[in-house]
């Protein structure tokens, strides 16, 4: 670990003498920790500023190996904004070994977060940082960054407030939108299982029924029991589920295993963490139509 973050700093201070930082940063040097974030404050930011996702496209935030690279991309950044939750554990070697100064903008604040136990850590409660997964609780997001960039550029105030303004009528009608499709799904098979506790905010906001996990975690890094696997199994015929739907980033393998002995579906295809490059999930509004199609189509 020493070594990798020693190679870290050893390529950041060739880049730097090299003129590592980006072009035109004054207006680039805005980075989001994750490319739904990214989507969620250009839509705030609009012309003014230039924000970069930290984390590729189609990757796992709670499996992510950051890069000397992103590192190059923290020392040049003035402005961070993440979930929080901690969701962006792979950020703290970056901010531990990046130099400069920046601001952090944190997307959750003032929302009250669902807790569980952590089997992986000894039961302990932690909280469940997919709120994105609510579309009604990004309007409390959009606030919070449009706060931030104000903050940040006090000259562009007005700009974020009419662009939070438009941007906040979109995530309105999108959850008008959701309501109405899952109004397609009988309420008895509004039953869910997924690979890790992921759409629990998305379960209370529309009406749906968690009935398991395959990983007893709010991360997709964690690992599973025999045990849990058999209650997971005897959960699922007793309470008619019908799919596990799972990110399109994570190994469907186990699930597949459940759902042979189960005789239910696997849905491999949703959008949970990461928007796509294109279609069918380039921004967060393509991103929430999508999943919500996919578990209409499967439920109904």
């Amino acid at each position: 670990m020493i070594r990798r973050f020693a190679c870290f700093l050893l390529l950041l201070i060739i880049l730097s003498a090299c003129g590592g930082a980006p072009q035109n940063a004054e207006k680039s040097n805005v980075i989001a920790s994750t490319t739904f974030l990214a989507d969620i404050t250009q839509n705030i930011a609009g012309d003014r500023l230039i924000v970069q996702p930290l984390l590729p496209v189609s990757a796992d935030p709670h499996s992510y190996q950051p890069t000397p690279q992103d590192l190059v991309k923290i020392n040049h950044s003035k402005l961070l904004v993440i979930n929080g939750l901690e969701y962006e554990h792979f950020l703290e070697p970056l901010l531990e070994n990046a130099g400069g100064e920046r601001s952090v903008i944190t997307a959750s604040d003032g929302l009250e977060p669902r807790t569980m136990e952590d089997e992986e850590n000894a039961g302990h409660m932690v909280s469940d940082p997919h709120m994105w997964l609510d579309s009604s609780r990004v309007i409390t997001y959009v606030e919070n960054i449009r706060a931030g960039l104000a903050e940040y550029d006090p000259e562009g105030a007005e700009t974020y407030q009419a662009n939070a303004a438009q941007y906040t009528q979109k995530l309105i009608d999108l959850d008008i939108w959701i309501k109405e499709q899952v109004a397609q799904i009988p309420p008895e098979r509004r039953l869910l299982v997924t690979n890790h506790e992921a759409l629990g905010y998305f379960s209370e906001r529309y009406g749906f029924t968690v009935i398991g996990t395959v990983l007893p975690s709010v991360s997709s890094d964690a690992s599973v029991s025999a045990r849990q696997l058999a209650t997971l199994v005897d959960e699922i015929k007793g309470s008619g589920a019908s799919a596990i739907f799972l990110d399109a980033s994570e190994n469907p393998n186990i699930a597949q295993q459940i759902a042979d002995e189960t005789e239910i579906i696997v849905i491999t295809d949703l959008h949970l963490e990461s928007l796509t490059e294109g279609g069918p999930a380039a921004t967060y509004v393509d991103m929430m139509q999508h999943n919500v199609m996919q578990i209409v189509s499967a439920l109904r």
